[in-house]
């Protein structure tokens, strides 16, 4: 029989945290509750924990500062955002903050299920972080989002600009589409943000990493005419664990 799979419930409202716990149970997990920010945070963060589904208004924690502080310990754990509020800007902050999926209140029992199962599938193919981008002797280090150079002031990126040399790194063989990095960094996929907006972080980053590196160095991002970008053909990527490139 295999093992079953731990599902953290991080919910406030006692009638719908029993309401998910049932759904779950009967399908199969085990479920662990918590009721507000710090003690959800203190269970994700458990051994063998398969994915946190998690509130946003919570007492003691709020549930965007978990969602973060999740991240930043487990880049790799999947987590769905469960929670009341529906509007666009609430949905792309959470995806942005890493979640991995989002439902909105109120949901049915085979929704919930289908959105389950739906993350934890893509979850096995996750590759690990990776944990430094050379050019030279300046380094990215993704972890800790920052830009160093032994005779340099180190720079910090910011989550969506190491996102997005993250992503060019995993797929250093072909060209990443503006519309890719909208889906996979900002977790936007209907077309409602302008894919000029990748080009202005681009900008941007390619700034970041030349004051740093200096402007005879290598280049770090390509500009792919028409299609996208790449990572330049001279930059070293080292991954971390045995991750699954995609």
């Amino acid at each position: 029989m295999p093992n079953r799979r731990t599902v953290v419930v991080v919910e406030d409202e006692a009638p719908i945290r029993r309401g998910v716990k049932d759904t779950l149970g009967i399908a199969g997990f085990d479920v662990v509750e918590a009721a507000d920010g710090v003690e959800g945070l203190r269970l994700a963060r458990g051994a063998d924990v398969s994915l946190v589904l998690l509130d946003l208004m919570l007492p003691k924690l709020d549930g965007l500062d978990v969602l973060r502080a999740l991240r930043e310990t487990h880049p790799a754990l999947p987590i769905i955002v469960l929670t009341a509020r529906g509007s666009e800007d609430d949905r792309v902050r959470g995806l942005k903050d890493g979640a991995d999926d989002y439902v909105v209140k109120p949901f049915s029992a085979r929704e919930l299920l289908a959105r389950v199962e739906a993350v934890l599938r893509r979850s096995p193919e996750r590759r690990a972080p990776l944990v430094h981008i050379r050019n030279g002797d300046t380094v990215v280090d993704c972890a800790r989002r920052e830009v160093r150079r032994p005779d340099a002031e180190t720079v910090a990126l910011s989550e969506m600009e190491a996102g997005v040399l993250e992503r060019l790194a995993a797929h250093r063989d072909r060209t990443v589409s503006r519309e890719e990095l909208l889906a996979a960094i900002w977790g936007i996929r209907d077309g409602q943000i302008e894919t000029r907006a990748i080009d202005m972080h681009i900008t941007r980053l390619r700034n970041k990493l030349r004051g740093v590196s200096g402007e005879e160095s290598p280049e770090w991002i390509v500009t792919v005419r028409g299609r996208g970008y790449m990572l330049g053909t001279e930059i070293v990527v080292e991954e971390g664990g045995d991750g699954v490139r995609e």
